[in-house]
């Protein structure tokens, strides 16, 4: 009342700010809607006080006025100078991705609420890795007026072990069908080994645990089944717990038929029943009627109809233990694409982003089209990620959100080193796949030594003036000199290689490459030692190798650097003898696999499978540099690249080898997903052979830490021969940048 009546018909002379240093004068005035000479008006105070005690960073506001003069005292919150978590992680990086999970950081305001927030999501953390009853206390220092040191102090509680699991009232369903579907389980014998379960209780997965066994159910019929809560009981003088779940099973049901009713105009549905997963007289599975739902709503959303309703209703007779099935779908109205709006993309043309959706204005909405866009967009390599959402313009139209997360394409390497053979040596690159943004890839690399020195040039267009057709060059030239105590050797390869292909049908390439190749080997042998051998050596050649390959080439995969899913196949034929001296056939063909186990398992593993078929055909004259080879990271790891094939080390002539296969199985785990960091276990086995593939046969198995690092990707590689033989040239480690499974 006082402060009313003091202010009564004042008019404003001045205003000063005090303390304010969050934010400028300007926002402050514009947030006080008063200016120097308006009358005094305690309303529009009152609620300037409300507002700026909605930017967060004040604990108090006060206000004064002396004839006129107006004046705003400030006591602002301090910011955080110093952030420390004791007690809990080593390492930095775990460190910084808890601040922030636990939204703090330094520079941001210091509040009491902030830290407690901050408390309880540690103290969830703590729970999700079954440490119970953990303690965190915080230290608040103030270091100045207007800032201060947080340190949060953590005592991990309790590890708790489940020493037990019973499925209460289970019969039809064992226990590891359980276990594949749960995140608590018992505590298995060497728990340690990879593999067996560590019994480690996940407080936070508890709740989630019996809807998962009801879906389990579900998936193999029993669609009475009931699972109630769990029963946790934790015994704190032995850190060891009991879990019970129980279970009412009922029957098992088959399902009886399956309808479909559906607009005939738009789609016949007898064309939609023989690709159905369910199937009549069959057990019936909730999983394989989403997937149907799925299977239906696309081909449906392909003809149009984005905004598609696929309703299901399932009819069960208890007493004849069967469910009809009954798919109801209702169409709407076909969609139109209004217009496609790209974003995210500060280097990458618009153009370049265009070209990779199938989707532009006017287009009918297809689902298919729409899918393999993001898919396709995520091939190419320039984005960390890319997402295409739609939002609904009218009851018939739609726009298509582009955004993107722009990836690093180019990278410069610079290396050297000092050895005994090649003395001091040096090597550089650079290489950029999306040169300027232009879809354009570029690289430049050499390497000098006393011994070596190689110039490579390379440039390939994806998509020449956006079309479907692609091209590519690649200019090389390497001189080699080696020196051993038999004899000395000069050699020289230097030419180029031109190709050009068509992107024929989806995700499918066709086209062909010329090389042209001249080579020149001097050799210097020891005459006595030669003689005294008798053994056939190489002699001084000069040789032109001209081919031209045709190709074809197939790849839906759904990431460049990372595939989850997908297939990469290819297969090509060189032929030698387009002119020059060469003259053979190698014919080579590849096959990758990938497989994500994310939606069977809920786990971010991935299934990969490779094997690659080389076949060499003499066809009048097959030089050194043309044979095949078996070993190293792409072909048999744990054995060293060119492992098995001619050994050219003593310049002893050997036969070359016309046979290879090689095949590869692999696990993959995350390791830090925020660096994009994988690692996992693999399998590998290969054969070479001059005339058959069995000649020679080797296996091995191991574990690859991967690495999707600025300069491309990285792979260590950790390998075990398992049928090793004396002489052979094995690998325990081996190191790989720039190329991936």
């Amino acid at each position: 009342m006082a402060l009313a009546s003091i202010l009564h018909a004042e008019q404003i002379d001045s205003i000063e700010y005090v303390n304010l240093t969050k934010i400028s004068s300007k926002i402050a005035s514009e947030t006080l809607a008063l200016k120097v000479g308006d009358e005094l008006d305690i309303n529009k105070i009152n609620n300037a006080i409300k507002e700026f005690y909605k930017f967060g960073y004040f604990d108090d506001i006060s206000v004064k006025e002396d004839n006129g003069k107006l004046q705003f005292i400030f006591k602002e919150k301090p910011s955080i100078a110093n952030l420390d978590i004791y007690g809990y992680k080593t390492r930095e990086e775990d460190i910084d991705s808890l601040k922030v999970l636990m939204g703090l950081r330094k520079g941001s305001m210091y509040s009491a609420q902030r830290a407690k927030n901050a408390k309880e999501i540690l103290l969830k953390e703590l729970e999700k890795e079954g440490y119970i009853n953990s303690i965190v206390e915080i230290e608040v220092e103030p270091i100045t007026a207007g800032s201060v040191s947080l340190t949060f102090n953590v005592n991990k509680g309790d590890e708790i072990i489940i020493k037990d699991v019973n499925y209460v009232g289970a019969s039809n369903l064992d226990d590891s069908d359980f276990e594949n579907v749960t995140a608590n389980k018992q505590e298995e014998f060497a728990s340690w080994w990879f593999g067996q379960n560590d019994g480690e209780l996940k407080l936070d997965q508890l709740p989630y645990e019996s809807p998962r066994i009801n879906e389990l159910y579900f998936q193999n019929g029993y669609l009475d089944a009931k699972v109630k809560d769990p029963f946790l009981k934790v015994d704190f003088a032995s850190n060891q717990a009991r879990l019970d779940f129980f279970i009412e099973e009922g029957q098992q049901y088959t399902t009886n038929s399956i309808t479909i009713y559906i607009d005939e105009s738009i789609l016949k549905s007898k064309e939609l029943y023989p690709e159905l997963k369910l199937k009549k007289e069959r057990t019936f599975n909730i999983s394989k009627l989403r997937d149907d739902v799925e299977y239906i709503k696309t081909q449906v959303a392909n003809l149009g109809y984005a905004f598609a309703q696929v309703k299901y209703d399932i009819k069960k007779d208890e007493k004849n233990a069967t469910a009809d099935i009954i798919f109801n779908v209702i169409p709407g109205k076909k969609v139109y694409i209004n217009d496609v709006k790209i974003s995210g993309n500060s280097r990458t043309l618009d153009r370049v982003i265009r070209r990779n959706v199938y989707l532009a204005p006017g287009d009918k909405f297809n689902l298919t089209d729409y899918n393999d866009s993001v898919s396709k967009l995520k091939r190419t390599g320039y984005f960390d990620d890319v997402q295409i959402q739609q939002r609904r313009v009218s009851e018939d139209k739609m726009d298509l959100m582009v955004k993107v997360v722009e990836a690093r394409t180019g990278n410069l390497i610079l290396g050297g080193g000092y050895g005994s053979y090649d003395k001091m040596m040096v090597n550089a690159s650079i290489n950029d796949n999306n040169i300027f943004g232009s879809g354009l890839s570029l690289g430049l690399s050499t390497e000098l030594s006393a011994r070596k020195s190689k110039f490579q040039f390379s440039l390939k267009n994806p998509a020449i003036a956006d079309s479907k057709y692609n091209g590519d060059i690649e200019i090389h030239n390497t001189d080699t000199e080696i020196d051993r105590d038999e004899y000395e050797l000069d050699k020289n390869a230097k030419g180029f290689s031109v190709g050009a292909g068509k992107e024929f049908f989806r995700n499918f390439y066709a086209g062909a490459r010329y090389r042209l190749d001249f080579i020149e080997e001097n050799y210097d042998y020891d005459d006595e030692f030669v003689k005294q051998s008798g053994k056939k050596y190489y002699e001084d050649t000069d040789y032109v190798t001209s081919s031209i390959t045709p190709y074809v080439n197939f790849n839906n995969t759904d990431d460049f650097y990372l595939p989850r899913n997908g297939i990469k196949a290819g297969s090509s034929l060189e032929f030698a003898g387009v002119g020059g001296d060469s003259k053979y056939l190698k014919s080579s063909s590849y096959f990758k696999y990938f497989y994500s186990l994310e939606d069977k398992f809920d786990l971010d593993w991935i299934f990969r499978y490779k094997a690659n078929l080389r076949v060499l055909i003499d066809n009048g004259q097959i030089n050194q540099g043309d044979s095949l080879y078996l070993g190293g990271p792409k072909t048999l790891r744990g054995f060293k690249s060119y492992a098995f094939g001619p050994d050219n080390d003593n310049g002893t002539y050997e036969d070359p080898y016309k046979r290879m296969f090689a095949n590869s199985l692999e696990l993959s785990f995350p390791l830090v997903d925020s660096a994009k960091m994988r690692w996992g276990v693999f399998y590998d086995y290969g054969m070479i052979g001059e005339e058959n593939f069995n000649d020679v046969s080797r296996s091995s198995t191991g574990a690859v830490f991967e690495w999707v690092s600025p300069v491309g990707p990285l792979q260590l590689i950790f390998a075990q021969p398992i049928d090793d033989e004396s002489g052979d040239d094995t690998s325990s480690f081996e190191f790989s940048l720039g190329s991936s499974f």
